[in-house]
């Protein structure tokens, strides 16, 4: 009967065929490993834990020697900006690649031979080929026959400089002061020594872009807008000349009383830090 054959029927789609096999049930996937870090594991005390830190340690060392690098402020000769025990993260590259320093940054430089031994923080004031002289009838400072309204980043109470000056910046050098001018020993102390008190563009570490510590005094170092509309040395006419507004008469090499060098210290192991910078 046909319903006994449906009864008895098997779904022969149903059956394994002889040539299929059940596939053996697989093992926990494992995941791929570098040969040579398990062997470096095996051997050292601590085993990944150990090589990690490692490997993150000889990151940092090689961002700190090429790309960004921090360093301590002992004194006060940048306040109101940096103030004794920031840190400040110093960017070396960024004069690597394009333009060098311009008026306004803020750059730490190898002062040896210079300023004295170690490495300083100041603000660049002149570039190579720029006219710098004080003051002129206001007191402001002059650059390239353009005065100067530094009262954003000076120091409360000080004046641009009690030393009068009138120098042109050679090229390949830099002219700088710090913004606690009474407190700072700077390109003016040093138009006497060897050099005129330039910094070679050379010994420039690098830009001073980041307070980075205290966290509350934290913020970007941004170029001040104060030198914006100084002309470049080569747009006026007879640059090492004076003009009306000038003070005339300026002493190189005048010494400023209780004036301090503003080495910084490195805070990645090599710094170097100034000896004899006060006085």
């Amino acid at each position: 009967m046909d319903t006994e054959a449906q009864h008895t029927e098997r779904d022969r789609s149903s059956r394994p065929s002889d040539s299929e096999q059940p596939s053996e049930p697989e093992g926990p996937e494992e995941r791929s490993r570098s040969a040579f870090t398990g062997w470096i594991a095996r051997w050292v005390p601590g085993g990944r834990i150990t090589v990690t830190l490692l490997a993150l340690l000889a990151f940092l060392l090689l961002l700190s020697t090429f790309v960004l690098q921090p360093f301590q402020i002992p004194s006060g000769s940048m306040e109101r900006g940096l103030r004794i025990g920031d840190r400040v993260l110093v960017n070396k590259l960024a004069y690597r690649f394009g333009d060098g320093p311009r008026r306004g940054d803020v750059v730490v430089f190898d002062g040896t031979g210079l300023f004295g031994h170690g490495d300083y923080i100041k603000r660049v004031v002149g570039v190579g080929g720029d006219h710098v002289v004080c003051c002129d009838r206001e007191g402001r400072l002059r650059v390239n026959g353009q005065s100067v309204d530094e009262s954003a980043f000076l120091h409360p109470g000080d004046r641009p400089s009690t030393v009068p000056f009138d120098v042109v910046v050679p090229d390949g050098t830099l002219f700088v002061l710090g913004d606690h001018r009474s407190a700072s020993s700077d390109s003016r102390d040093h138009l006497g020594s060897p050099g005129g008190g330039m910094v070679p563009v050379d010994e420039v570490i690098g830009r001073a872009d980041w307070i980075v510590w205290p966290f509350g005094h934290a913020t970007h170092l941004d170029r001040p807008d104060a030198y914006a509309r100084v002309p470049e040395a080569g747009e006026v006419d007879g640059a090492g000349a004076g003009t009306g507004d000038d003070v005339s008469g300026g002493t190189a090499g005048a010494a400023l009383d209780g004036a301090d060098g503003a080495a910084v210290e490195g805070a990645a192991g090599g710094a170097r830090r100034s000896e004899g910078a006060d006085g």
